[in-house]
């Protein structure tokens, strides 16, 4: 087999360059061909009758897609490949808002969440009304969510009404999520990395106090930590609700320690986490699509 792997061609700094790194130092562990392409060398061309996608060959080798371009993934399913992750769950874990639908419909246990309604990001929340019903459900402290934030950025406290209104409108008709506080988990939860189905690894992650989020990106310490079975079971039924073949799942802790699903990551940064945990997170990546596609 060839293994093609996407990465973002504009994205471009350590961070993502040691990820990639990483990934192709396992792809030569296991002796496979691969390549690494970017999504600037894929422009999708459509002719009405078949998509093509520039450097990659529509020759059906499995593609994994380190990249949020869901248009490229999605015309690289219409022509064969097999995309880990699939198209539709990157799109789900790219959206929080989506995440969340899908999350707590399917009766997980998950904070109460409330949705902005759409606005347009040039013209903004000109009506702040509907913040009287979700802070009258929520109360406060609640917690303000940017569907597309990430390392734990946009991701916002707010203590009273004032800071609500404030917020919301700093954000310019972006999309955002309200959420229930859940003061057990202060300044801590698990990450818990799911690999083909099965827990890989976990790290534990927690603040010096000072933050309610636990986001090493933002400061916070970690350390290698073995989750509850109760843990295990919910990050592997959130994964294979939305369909990914491996991802990050954020589980903070209610009362009693009683787990509860905070958020789903489909390209989870995983150096934090191989750092503390001595695994190598790449190499169980690779080596679940090299058993996978013998059977496709």
């Amino acid at each position: 087999m060839k293994l093609w792997i996407v990465v973002n061609g504009f994205l471009i700094n350590n961070k993502f360059s040691e990820l990639t790194k990483r990934l192709s130092n396992a792809c030569d562990y296991y002796g496979i061909d691969y390549r690494v392409v970017t999504n600037s060398e894929c422009v999708v061309s459509l002719d009405g009758s078949t998509f093509t996608t520039g450097v990659i060959e529509n020759d059906g080798q499995p593609v994994l897609f380190w990249d949020k371009d869901i248009l490229l993934a999605r015309a690289l399913e219409k022509v064969s490949h097999r995309v880990y992750n699939r198209a539709d769950a990157i799109e789900i874990c790219d959206n929080k808002a989506l995440t969340s639908l899908m999350l707590a419909e399917s009766g997980l246990p998950f904070p109460k969440t409330y949705v902005s309604p759409m606005t347009y990001e040039n013209v903004g929340y000109t009506d702040c009304s509907f913040l009287d019903d979700i802070s009258d459900k929520l109360g406060f402290p609640m917690v303000v969510k940017d569907v597309y934030g990430s390392f734990g950025a946009q991701v916002f406290m707010c203590n009273n009404f004032n800071e609500l209104v404030d917020i919301v409108k700093k954000h310019d008709g972006r999309t955002l999520i309200f959420q229930q506080f859940i003061s057990e988990s202060y300044g801590r939860d698990v990450r818990v990395q799911v690999v083909g189905g099965k827990v890989t690894s976990a790290m534990y992650r927690f603040s010096d106090g000072s933050d309610f989020r636990a986001n090493v990106t933002n400061g916070a310490s970690m350390k290698a930590y073995e989750p509850s079975q109760e843990q295990k079971e919910l990050a592997i039924k959130a994964a294979k609700l939305i369909g990914l073949d491996f991802c990050g799942v954020d589980i903070l802790f209610g009362k009693n320690d009683k787990p509860i699903m905070c958020e789903v990551n489909s390209n989870a940064h995983f150096v934090n986490l191989d750092s503390c945990t001595k695994k190598d997170t790449a190499r169980d990546i690779i080596s679940y699509i090299i058993n996978e596609h013998k059977d496709i």
